[in-house]
């Protein structure tokens, strides 16, 4: 039986009314999308998008003009500068500065015009690098970060505070939610911004296209990794916004910090995961691993029993995940 420190809640069905105005920030991005998939699924028409040349979300007057127009009364906030260990270690003042921000010109302008509840995306890198496993949410702030991405997981950690901090002082209703690793449709497949599913996935195929005996990837293949489809991710995201009481009640911890860690529960070394990937592409290769590239954080697997004790398990095995983004993948590239 899972036991936990915070207060029971229920799931009613009409939290989220079906006619709610709910603005997804970062509509075209892989989180963004799958939101916008999950919920036009889940019957709700007044989804309100804006595309980065629309709406500049680092641009405090424009996001103020937005919300005062508007008025949206649900935010999920995804938009931000993501990317692997190479963008993270090349563009550190960019992750920082552009994700700073944008949550802050968001959070700050749901307060202001009203916004009923908000659901801030962050990140599993919030985390210290020698988290205690699996990592739970009263890990945070316990340990220094890892290094190649330090920068965003500041940005990340900077938004959860903000969060807990407009709850204390004006009675919001945010919760910052914490997803493991993501893939799937609509991922980014640029070798030099991606994150290592979909950079396995494109290395892979053109390894298969071109004959190429070998692919090279980065590190020892040693550490061990989460991962959950982002279609996963969205349907729980929704559950959680319709939460009585908007969630954040639930799972404020010994700090008050309106925090929830989703994710699958199961982890895999990425030597494994690179197998799994070779599989699915059907590539029949060899994988060389390059020792003196970083590897990152030695494991992160998250704590996720707050999250499965509120009626969400993620639905598709990292198998089954990763065979529906290679068609992702494929569609993409020969559009």
């Amino acid at each position: 039986m899972i036991r936990l420190s915070c207060t029971v809640i229920r799931i009613l069905s009409n939290t989220m009314n079906q006619n709610a105005r709910i603005y997804v920030a970062g509509h075209r991005g892989l989180v963004g999308s799958a939101l916008v998939r999950a919920l036009e699924g889940e019957g709700y028409t007044r989804i309100l998008k804006r595309t980065s040349v629309e709406l500049d979300l680092t641009n405090q007057a424009a996001v103020r003009e937005f919300f005062q127009r508007e008025r949206p009364e649900y935010v999920f906030l995804a938009a931000a500068k993501v990317g692997g260990i190479l963008a993270n270690n090349t563009y550190p003042a960019q992750f920082i500065h552009i994700n700073l921000a944008i949550q802050t010109n968001v959070i700050h302008e749901a307060w202001r015009h009203g916004v009923q509840r908000l659901l801030f995306l962050g990140s599993s890198c919030i985390y210290p690098r020698e988290c205690p496993q699996p990592m739970k949410e009263e890990y945070l702030l316990t340990g220094p970060l890892e290094p190649t991405n330090r920068p965003y997981a500041v940005a990340k950690i900077a938004g959860i505070e903000m969060c807990r901090a407009y709850n204390r002082e004006y009675g919001t209703r945010y919760l910052a939610v914490m997803p493991t690793n993501l893939y799937g449709p609509n991922d980014n497949y640029d070798l030099a911004g991606s994150h290592v599913i979909p950079a396995m996935i494109r290395k892979f195929h053109e390894a298969k296209v071109s004959g190429s005996g070998q692919v090279v990837l980065w590190g020892t293949g040693s550490p061990r990794r989460e991962f959950l489809h982002v279609d996963d991710l969205a349907r729980g995201c929704v559950h959680l916004m319709r939460l009585e009481g908007g969630g954040e009640e639930a799972f404020l911890d010994s700090e008050n910090v309106p925090l929830i860690n989703i994710g699958s529960g199961v982890d895999q070394t990425i030597r494994e995961l690179a197998e799994m990937v070779r599989e699915v592409v059907e590539y029949t290769g060899e994988i060389v691993w390059d020792a003196d590239k970083p590897d990152g954080t030695p494991r992160k697997l998250l704590d996720v029993n707050k999250m499965n004790a509120v009626g969400w398990q993620p639905s598709l095995t990292l198998r089954e995940g990763l065979a529906v983004t290679y068609q992702d993948f494929l569609a993409r590239t020969s559009s």
